[in-house]
């Protein structure tokens, strides 16, 4: 049996043809929500996309012959930048290059032998689905989640709108990798940080969630328990607000420094003769890159603001400076400086000539403030801190937080370095924010029955630096819902990651026309069961979905918190040392591979490959080592329907046994390693041993026919969710009918892997001379006495007497001279 391309299009047909993948979503008994993250419709997909799809695709194939009711749908994140961005590129309108590059995408996962539900497509860009994007936001609207206010956000150059914090990687736009700079801004966001405590404390229950993906998540969300301090300005009754984690060293505040972005500085510089100076100095600091700003090596700018503020703990009157390494994103903007025990504050300090006041002494060596080269930051006994003084700095922290809330100068408080979600965006290729403004009522959300808000297609949708609907008057003309006097709708649209943050709702009832979800059929069958895409979303797309969840428990559309039970994240296929990217040069088209070898190839590539949680370098020899693989599979196949039936009476053989125990092991550890982390190159690598094994014994033995044929039926049973193709015509070939995936998964059985014999290595020195047929029953006396006889052992030794014999039981005995 020869593997080819038609025998994928044999397949592919009569899975359509009989609706293997379609799912019955009221039918909800032995449930599994297996979901791979949707795509951006923006170009061709390459092989470095392939990983997640044929994951998410050998998951499913092997839940079903386990007998299990697969839900496996797949729709396309369509609005965006990436899709206006590949549509200006290609000279052509949004929506006919996303629909085109959906239609490509669809004949390429189909191509590769994935199996979706296609009955359930959702397309984000399409009226019938953004209609309800837009109702989540009017929802959000309604419970003071969605808000507008000036505020200075991140503004990409090149692609020339706004980012959420989130879409900001190492100070670039996490699409074109332009250097973000920052501009003020009226801008609509949600209220993601009146769920912070919540998106925390839940984290606790993605048991089955990679722990990297949840300390990400820790880490963004950023829950830090300190004081509030109000440090007022002298001479006037202005209050900066400032949250310290180390009221300890409240006594030793020398100085206090602001943000360029704080609020507060035109008013506290205006009547300052070197407000221009200062105002220069702000502008070159807020067009740097603010993870530069905040390293630890970065040279420390600073103007000093002319005026100062009272320490409350003490009447002190200490400088107000302004310097590029404080930034709004963190606390308040406003810091209270201690230079003798923060390594930032000292160098500033050092810098500007600043005093430097020692609170917290190291206890082996008193500290000089004038001789200090460093700051001290480990723990120590408290000095020059009143009554607090000859305390632990420890404890000393929350005295003084005491002393500060009952004097009512400080107030305990929890900060979260999470900020709210921002969601405008000033490009074409997205929702409407359904908004009006109306000169008599102001701000009014469309009702329900005048959604969807309509994107219009002739505008010329360009990028200019203002969203482009504001040139389409029939757009922007409207009556105002309220009083119904002519009003104005709000041009700018919602960020792609609303979209995205409920999608995984609507696969179940992607009909429905009188709600966004059906809430009883969702209730049954989400959380999803299994969730697979990459780690870059671990703080985004993950993130939003789980806030946009919550809501939607809270307001009682659904009975779960949490949309994703299990969450897989796979590794990059990299080449050349890179990412995939057609900017690298370095992209694989999956076309020729289908084309020379057949999709089966590609896809036992891409999962033997490695590990599937890391990253992977591909080389075009492995795809050469997989066809020849499942062509020696096949030839089994051709083999057994030639063979000459040995008697099928009596005692097996030793081989005949070996061949059983080699089976029902198999069985066994490929279904451990698929319902455990989906090691699937481990899985493959001892379906390929079962292959060589019954090689080895047709070699050397006469096999019965029943037991060739059970091997060969294992393996290509084994091989059903990584070669689905050659899996069915093997199947086919054996005589049974309709699909594969109407089989069970074969069992193991236990009785059938016990052996009274098992192969150890023999060690000396740690390193391996030879191997070992051991009996199980064998004493440990007994086994060191053979491995001592071993010829190999014996000609190292050369007589002389081992110091020790350590054995590992089943395993090893290493041999110490």
């Amino acid at each position: 049996m020869d593997y080819n391309k038609q025998i994928d299009e044999k397949w592919q047909n009569f899975w359509d043809k009989e609706g293997i993948f379609n799912t019955d979503t009221k039918d909800t008994k032995n449930k599994y929500y297996c979901l791979v993250m949707f795509p951006y419709p923006s170009a061709a997909l390459h092989v470095g996309h392939a990983r997640n799809y044929v994951i998410g695709d050998a998951v499913s194939r092997y839940k079903r012959t386990k007998g299990l009711n697969v839900l496996s749908p797949m729709g396309f994140d369509a609005f965006g930048l990436p899709a206006e961005n590949a549509a200006i590129k290609g000279g052509l309108h949004p929506k006919t290059s996303t629909l085109d590059n959906i239609a490509t995408m669809k004949q390429q996962l189909t191509q590769w032998g994935i199996g979706y539900d296609w009955n359930r497509e959702v397309i984000s860009c399409l009226p019938e689905y953004y209609k309800w994007t837009q109702w989540i936001f009017t929802k959000l609207y309604e419970k003071g989640l969605a808000y507008k206010k000036r505020a200075a956000v991140n503004w990409c150059p090149k692609c020339l709108t706004v980012l959420a914090n989130e879409q900001v990687i190492n100070g670039a736009c996490e699409r074109c990798e332009s250097k973000v700079i920052e501009r003020d801004l009226s801008q609509w966001f949600f209220k993601i940080t009146a769920y912070a405590q919540t998106l925390l404390d839940d984290i606790q229950e993605l048991t089955h969630w990679p722990e990297r993906v949840k300390t990400m998540q820790i880490n963004w969300i950023g829950r830090s328990t300190g004081v509030n301090i109000d440090f007022k300005v002298d001479d006037e009754e202005t209050i900066l607000a400032c949250y310290t984690t180390r009221v300890d060293t409240i006594f030793g505040v020398t100085y206090m420094v602001l943000a360029p972005e704080h609020p507060a500085i035109p008013g506290l510089i205006k009547n300052n003769p070197d407000a221009c100076i200062i105002q220069a100095f702000i502008e070159k600091v807020r067009i740097q890159d603010k993870t530069e700003r905040a390293a630890e090596n970065i040279e420390k700018e600073g103007i000093f603001s002319g005026r100062y503020v009272i320490n409350p703990v003490n009447g002190k009157k200490v400088p107000l400076w302004i310097a590029n390494y404080v930034l709004m994103e963190y606390g308040t903007g406003a810091v209270m400086a201690v230079p003798a025990h923060d390594s930032r504050d000292f160098a500033f300090a050092k810098k500007y000539g600043l005093d430097i006041e020692v609170v917290i002494d190291n206890p082996k060596e008193r500290l000089d403030a004038l001789s200090m080269q460093t700051a001290y930051i480990e723990d120590g006994v408290m000095v020059n801190s009143a009554q607090f003084d000859g305390l632990g700095n420890r404890e000393a922290m929350e005295k003084i937080a005491d002393w500060m809330q009952e004097k009512k100068i400080g107030k305990r408080a929890v900060h979260f370095r999470l900020r709210d979600w921002l969601i405008s965006r000033q490009r074409y290729w997205g929702a409407p924010i359904p908004i009006i403004y109306c000169d008599k009522c102001g701000e009014v959300a469309v009702a329900e029955k005048d959604l969807p808000v309509l994107l219009p297609e002739n505008v010329a949708f360009k990028p200019t630096g203002q969203s482009p609907l504001k040139d389409s008057e029939a757009f922007i003309k409207t009556r105002c819902p309220k009083c119904g006097k002519e009003a104005q709708r709000e041009t700018d649209t919602m960020d792609t990651f609303v979209d995205s943050s409920w999608y995984f709702l609507r696969y179940i009832s992607p009909k429905e026309t009188e709600k966004p979800f059906d809430g009883h059929l969702v209730d049954k069958w989400l959380p999803v069961d299994q969730y697979i895409g990459g780690v870059e979303h671990a703080i985004l797309h993950l993130l939003y979905s789980r806030f946009i969840t919550k809501v939607l428990y809270d307001l009682k559309y659904v009975s779960f918190k949490e949309p994703f039970g299990a969450l897989f994240t796979q590794g990059m296929i990299v080449k050349n040392g890179a990412k995939m990217s057609k900017s690298k040069g370095n992209t694989v088209a999956p076309d020729y591979i289908i084309d020379k070898y057949g999709a089966d190839v590609m896809r036992l590539y891409i999962l033997f490959m490695g590990p599937p949680e890391k990253d992977a370098e591909w080389q075009d020899e492995g795809l050469q080592g997989s066809a020849r693989f499942i062509q020696r599979a096949l030839r089994m196949v051709d083999m057994l329907k030639e063979y000459r039936q040995s008697s099928e009476t009596g005692e097996l053989n030793s081989h005949e046994k070996d061949l059983v125990r080699k089976i029902h092991s198999t069985i066994k550890e490929v279904t451990l390693d698929l319902e455990g982390d989906f090691q699937f190159n481990t899985a493959i690598s001892r379906i390929m041993e079962l292959v060589n094994q019954t090689y080895k014994c047709l070699n050397e033995t006469s096999l019965r026919q029943s037991i060739f044929k059970e091997a060969v039926d294992t393996v290509f049973l084994l091989l059903s969710p990584f070669t689905p193709h050659i899996s069915e015509e093997v199947n086919e070939a054996l005589g049974n009918k309709g699909s594969i995936l109407k089989r069970a998964w074969p069992r193991f059985n236990e009785e059938y892997i016990k052996t009274d014999t098992v192969e150890i290595a023999v060690l000396v020195n740690g390193k391996v001379r030879d191997k070992l047929i051991i009996n199980v029953n064998w004493s440990k006396e007994e086994i060191q006495k053979k491995a001592l006889a071993c010829e190999k052992v014996k000609n190292f030794l050369k007589n002389t007497p081992p110091k020790k014999i350590i054995y590992v039981d089943k395993r090893m005995v290493n041999i110490v001279v």
